[in-house]
């Protein structure tokens, strides 16, 4: 069935298919083909007229309002029971819209990054319920990748929801489709999937103002902020900010940087511009990390007297970029051309010198091109193209992730929000599933960002008691061969415990579901089902634990062995395909080493020996890619997690 659009006709020619522009406009996610939450008021909102009255019908009920005086009018119907499809018209002086086949049952928003957004055809596309019969009962709806400054309150483009199909399935994300598909099987109610994910983005991005300051990153609020003021002032706040982060992390003094134009690194001619995995340079192939590029660039006086433009081309992943020592720019969105504005004084007569870093996080990077598109434009109106007589060196291994921008549209402050979670406005759901976490890794504080997210959105969006459905991290790297600190490890441990401490929170682990060289592994429909099993859990009330196995106590023993009890099994535990259970770790305090221990299955519990040594804490799967293999009767494994082990007599939970 093609997509339809919600039809804007005159108020005299309700019941024809004549169409016009006209007010009243909708907020939201209201169109054709959409599904309302059942169960929950449905508020509309939307233009009209500045004092008209307006009149909205939907399945029988009705209501009138008057729109303010700035044209905006708020519409309120009773909860309705699953149903449809119906027509929603909404009509005044001025025009009217019928907005058909309408539906209610239950709305599910998905978000995250690359793992959610990966499509039906890019993962198991050959599996039968990949291609299915369309589904006149499920809707899908995905919004368009935007970012934005400060919120929008309304989509730039119409919301296009369609049925589920073969034409419809195959571009939408595998693991909401799969999860709702799933749904449709066991709720028996239309089932309506909004996605709303960008590949790379941090937990961060997704975050509104209060958010971000309930979660304690107010200075990022407070940056984007003045980059909605001052983008100049802004710019130069942020490089401010790398450049302090560097020196911490290297120990550089001042004047003694990388950027700076005399900078004494080991520097290489640049063999070409493109991805430096393919320059054949051994030690790049699998180099994941950062670089400095630095070129040199000889100015006249007219071009040096007045503003530039630096057009550097595309970088991978993230940039941030001097000339002459002074920060210019950065940038973290890979495939996007850098072009930074120099202000006057920037450039001199004579020698001048460009430095950028070049940050990789994963698969290839570098300076990618096109070459035609670098160029250095002068005020003048003159040019110089910048491709050729780049140098490069390897940086020095710094911690933790670089800093970015607040205003980067994936790794900033409430970028994301702004664009792709605000417009909804408030659109009642019954449950979230969130997959990302990927670019957050050796970034502290996940828990607090991913609770104050959740409790922001269920907020905005009407639905206090909306499920959360958060995918534990899948395996993914280099195995480890010692017990060592992950910061995959980490993120997974804190979406274990915000979502254990949620009242309507499970989590769906994928531990067996990942690839250590793929960091987008395919295995979406059994994430989906997951998923699914958390929504049933905490939306339809089904007896089925919302997190499959998950650590509920541990207890240490005179002999100083240490007994872990699980809740959530279906059936017992069993360790598959050996005599022990493997992935634990014996622990004391930090930063004492941890020490590998074999486990004793036993039901719903797993007995660690002691080896002769203190024990305050118990890891499990504590690695970017761990090898475990413990799960129940179910085929659901255990899930990373952390946990403190009491002195003789007591029981940590």
């Amino acid at each position: 069935m093609p997509t339809l659009r919600a039809s804007i006709i005159p108020l005299a020619l309700l019941a024809t298919a004549s169409a016009v522009q006209a007010a009243p406009r909708l907020d939201g996610v209201v169109s054709d083909h959409a599904v309302l939450q059942r169960g929950q008021p449905i508020v509309l909102t939307g233009d009209a007229m500045p004092g008209e009255t307006v009149l909205v019908s939907l399945a029988g009920r009705s209501t009138v309002v008057t729109a303010g005086r700035n044209g905006r009018f708020e519409a309120r119907l009773p909860a309705m029971t699953a149903g449809g499809p119906y027509d929603l018209t909404v009509a005044a002086p001025s025009g009217g819209a019928v907005v058909r086949d309408i539906l209610l049952g239950d709305v599910y928003l998905c978000s995250g990054q690359s793992n959610m957004e990966m499509s039906v055809d890019r993962a198991q596309d050959m599996i039968p319920d990949a291609n299915p019969a369309p589904d006149a009962q499920l809707r899908l709806l995905t919004v368009t990748k935007k970012s934005a400054a400060a919120p929008i309150a309304r989509f730039a483009d119409a919301p296009d929801w369609e049925i589920a199909g073969p034409a419809s399935v195959p571009g939408f994300s595998a693991a909401c489709f799969y999860m709702a598909q799933s749904l449709r099987r066991t709720a028996k109610v239309p089932i309506g999937a909004i996605h709303a994910s960008w590949g790379g983005s941090r937990i961060s991005a997704w975050m509104s103002d209060p958010a971000l300051r309930a979660a304690g990153l107010s200075a990022d609020a407070d940056r984007l902020a003045l980059y909605g003021r001052d983008p100049a002032a802004a710019n130069r706040d942020a490089s401010a900010v790398w450049e302090a982060w560097w020196r911490a992390q290297s120990g550089d003094v001042a004047g003694a940087e990388p950027w700076q134009p005399n900078a004494a690194l080991d520097w290489r001619e640049v063999p070409r511009i493109g991805n430096f995995e393919e320059w054949g340079v051994p030690e790049l192939a699998d180099y994941n990390g950062m670089l400095w590029f630095q070129r040199e660039v000889t100015v006249t006086a007219d071009q040096a007297r007045g503003p530039a433009i630096l057009a550097l081309g595309a970088v991978d992943d993230a940039d941030r970029t001097w000339v002459n020592g002074r920060g210019v720019g950065g940038n973290s969105l890979a495939g996007q051309p850098r072009v930074y504005a120099l202000a006057a004084g920037t450039l001199k007569a004579g020698r001048n010198v460009i430095t950028v870093n070049v940050d990789d996080g994963y698969a290839f990077g570098g300076m990618t091109g096109p070459v035609e598109a670098m160029r250095l434009t002068f005020a003048d109106g003159s040019s110089l193209p910048i491709s050729a007589g780049w140098r490069y060196a390897i940086a020095k291994p710094v911690k933790g992730g670089a800093p970015r921008v607040a205003w980067d549209d994936i790794n900033g402050a409430g970028t994301l929000f702004n664009a792709m979670i605000a417009p909804l406005g408030r659109t009642p759901v019954a449950g979230i599933a969130w997959y990302q976490g990927e670019s957050d890794t050796g970034l502290p504080g996940y828990d607090r960002r991913l609770s104050a997210m959740v409790a922001d959105w269920r907020r905005r969006l009407d639905s206090p008691n909306a499920a959360i459905a958060v995918v534990q991290l899948a395996n993914y790297g280099e195995p480890s061969k010692a017990p060592a600190e992950s910061g995959w490890a980490d993120v997974r441990d804190a979406q274990r415990r915000v979502t254990a401490a949620d009242a309507h929170g499970g989590m769906a682990v994928s531990l067996d579901l990942g690839d250590p060289r793929d960091i987008h592994p395919g295995q979406k429909h059994e994430v989906g089902e997951r998923l699914a099993r958390v929504m049933r859990a905490r939306v339809y009330g089904e007896a089925v634990p919302p997190a499959g196995p998950a650590i509920a106590s541990a207890t240490q023993g005179p002999d100083g062995s240490v007994t872990l009890r699980f809740t959530g099994v279906d059936g017992a535990l069993h360790a598959q395909g050996s005599a022990v259970a493997i992935g634990f770790e014996l622990c004391g305090a930090a930063p004492e080493p941890c020490r590998y221990a074999a486990g004793r299955v036993s039901g719903s519990e797993v007995i660690l020996a002691g080896d002769g040594r203190a024990v305050t804490r118990i890891r499990y799967a504590w690695s970017d890619a761990p090898a475990t293999n413990l799960a129940d009767d179910a085929h659901l494994p255990v899930g990373t997690f952390e946990i403190a082990v009491p002195p003789l007599g007591g029981t940590a939970r």
